[in-house]
């Protein structure tokens, strides 16, 4: 009973010390990664990219009246590209007028959201294209999950909790990549002499027999046609705070956009 019981001990002091063994590896390859990144994330990456090309067809200087109407409907409603985007647009020798009516070009933006995110979400983001959903990114906790191996000891859970708390710890003290986004939705409006035809097909819910669903088309003629895309910003650094980034990001959005006219 006695020789059990001593082995039992020298069992359970053998996971601790595995346990203990591993978590000043993991904290120091945690150490290590903050290192890298305050390096490698040192200078700020501002990037601005565009879901779809748009083309404008040039025109002559009397044309060159633009309506521009800016909404922002993020939680950052500090974050104005409206003011800026206009003295951009002014500069390349377009006059911004109050009357949509007698603009040449409408031109429609909608700041969906200014927020921390991933680049993947960025960029599911961006492929999702105008209009589309906006893409979250979840955080796994790699080093607890990987803890729980220890389990058959009965300590995977002590071990796993001392690893993912010193390492949480450690990272928060040092080092945090950060990634701000925003993305914008962009529509716009052109005049076209003569008018183009608008169509819109609609699905119906009543059934046809065996036949299915029926669907009909629409059309209407405009006097406008019309550019959709998206443009999404980001801003990466290493310890970033929105206001290091909203400037940089303002800047990007300002310049893609003001660069389609």
């Amino acid at each position: 009973m006695n020789t059990l019981i001593k082995n039992k001990s020298l069992v359970r002091i053998s996971a601790l010390m595995l346990g203990f063994t591993v978590a000043t590896g993991v904290l120091s390859l945690t150490g290590c990664a903050a290192v890298q990144t305050s390096i490698a994330k040192k200078d700020l990456d501002v990037q601005t990219k565009m879901s779809d090309t748009v083309f404008l067809d040039p025109v002559s200087p009397d044309k060159k009246v633009i309506f521009i109407s800016i909404r922002n409907t993020s939680d950052k409603n500090n974050f104005d590209i409206n003011t800026p985007i206009q003295t951009a647009i002014s500069g390349k020798g377009y006059r911004i007028t109050t009357n949509p009516d007698e603009a040449h070009y409408i031109l429609q933006a909608n700041v969906l959201s200014v927020a921390k995110s991933s680049p993947t979400a960025a960029e599911a983001a961006l492929n999702s294209g105008y209009g589309g959903a906006l893409a979250g990114a979840a955080l796994g906790a790699g080093i607890g999950a990987a803890a729980g191996g220890w389990e058959g000891f009965g300590y995977g859970g002590l071990a796993g909790g001392l690893v993912g708390a010193a390492a949480e710890t450690i990272a928060g003290a040092y080092v945090k990549d950060v990634t701000y986004v925003v993305i914008t939705d962009i529509e716009i409006s052109e005049k076209v002499k003569g008018g183009v035809v608008l169509r819109e097909d609609t699905k119906l819910g009543r059934k046809q027999g065996l036949s299915g669903s029926s669907s009909q088309t629409s059309s209407e003629l405009v006097d406008r046609k019309k550019y959709r895309t998206r443009i999404v910003s980001t801003a990466n650094q290493a310890n970033l705070e929105y206001e290091q980034a909203a400037q940089p990001l303002t800047a990007g959005m300002v310049r893609s956009i003001s660069g389609l006219f």
